[in-house]
């Protein structure tokens, strides 16, 4: 069984023991269950059902497997000519969650 489901505004199509990286969860520890009610849709076709904006009764169960930080990306700005250079990195923390079960409403 498949689920969409919305998480920190973003939008995830899974299936049972996929594994996910999401922006960092406040208070989410590692080995912790966490549980998602933003399900947007849930089943398999034919039988699938479609919520406005959710689906009622429907949720996701998540483990929490890690906390980390992601690859560190580089922003660098230039404008020619000026002397204006910039170089700045930033690395997300994120939050690495397997999904444990799926519930439709």
């Amino acid at each position: 069984m498949k689920a969409t489901i919305q998480s920190q505004g973003r939008q995830f199509t899974v299936s049972k023991d996929d594994v996910l990286r999401l922006n960092s969860i406040p208070g989410a520890e590692e080995g912790s269950t966490l549980e998602i009610t933003e399900v947007l849709a849930v089943g398999e076709a034919p039988h699938t059902a479609v919520g406005t904006p959710y689906v009622e009764g429907a949720s996701v169960k998540l483990r929490v497997l890690e906390n980390r930080k992601d690859k560190k990306i580089v922003v660098f700005k230039k404008k020619r000519r000026q002397g204006y250079k910039r170089r700045r990195g930033h690395r997300q923390t994120l939050t690495v969650v397997r999904v444990e079960d799926i519930q439709a409403g």
